[in-house]
C-alpha cells in the first residue's frame, strides 16, 4: 500500500484537485488568527466546489469566524464536520479541505472520487455521490488506516486515492 500511495501521489499534481500547498496556507491562517473570515472560507470553497462557492458569500461574517472557532474545540469528526455543515456553501466534502487545512495529520478532502477509490480497494461499498458528516467518518477511517500503515498523513492519503480514482475511472464522474 505504500507503494500505492506514493505512486499516486506524483500523479496528484495533473489533477484538478486542490493544491495542497492552498490548503497548507489557509491551515497556517486559521491557526495563527484562530479563526477563518467568510472570504478565507469562500476562496477555500471556491477552490473545492467552484459551482456552489457563492453559497459562503450569505453566511454573516461573525458566524463564519465563530463556527471555525468552535471546530477547532470540539470532539469528534462527525461533530466537526456537521458543524461546517451548518454554514451555507459547506457540506461534508468542502468541510472536510477545511479540517484537512487545520489539521492534515488527521483529517483528508474527501469527495466523490476519494469514495469512489476507496470502494474499488474494497474499503467501502456502494457509490456515492453526495456526503453528510457519517459519511465523512466512514471515509476517514480507512483513510486514517492506510496513513498508519504506509507512514504519510491523511491528507496526503486522500490525494492519493483522488488521483487514484482519475487514473483508472472510464467515463465521467457522475
Amino acid at each position: 500500500m505504500e507503494e500505492f500511495v506514493a505512486e499516486n501521489i506524483e500523479r496528484y499534481e495533473d489533477t484538478q484537485g486542490v493544491l495542497p500547498e492552498r490548503l497548507d496556507d489557509v491551515g497556517e491562517q486559521y491557526r495563527e488568527q484562530g479563526h477563518l473570515t467568510r472570504e478565507q472560507l469562500y476562496e477555500l470553497a471556491y477552490e473545492t466546489a467552484t459551482r456552489s462557492a457563492y453559497h459562503v458569500e450569505s453566511n454573516p461574517e461573525a458566524r463564519c469566524i465563530e463556527v471555525t472557532d468552535n471546530v477547532r474545540r470540539v470532539e469528534g469528526d462527525f461533530s466537526k464536520v456537521q458543524l461546517l455543515s451548518g454554514l451555507s456553501g459547506f457540506k461534508a466534502a468542502v468541510a472536510s479541505a477545511v479540517l484537512t487545512a487545520l489539521d492534515p495529520d488527521r483529517h483528508a478532502v474527501v469527495d466523490t472520487r476519494v469514495w469512489a477509490a476507496l470502494e474499488r480497494l474494497d474499503y467501502l461499498e456502494g457509490r456515492k455521490e453526495n456526503f453528510d458528516a457519517g459519511d465523512y467518518v466512514a471515509m476517514i477511517e480507512p483513510i486514517r488506516e492506510i496513513a498508519a500503515e504506509t507512514g504519510y498523513s491523511p491528507a496526503e492519503v486522500g490525494y492519493a486515492l483522488f488521483a487514484y480514482d482519475e487514473h483508472v475511472r472510464e467515463g465521467t464522474l457522475h
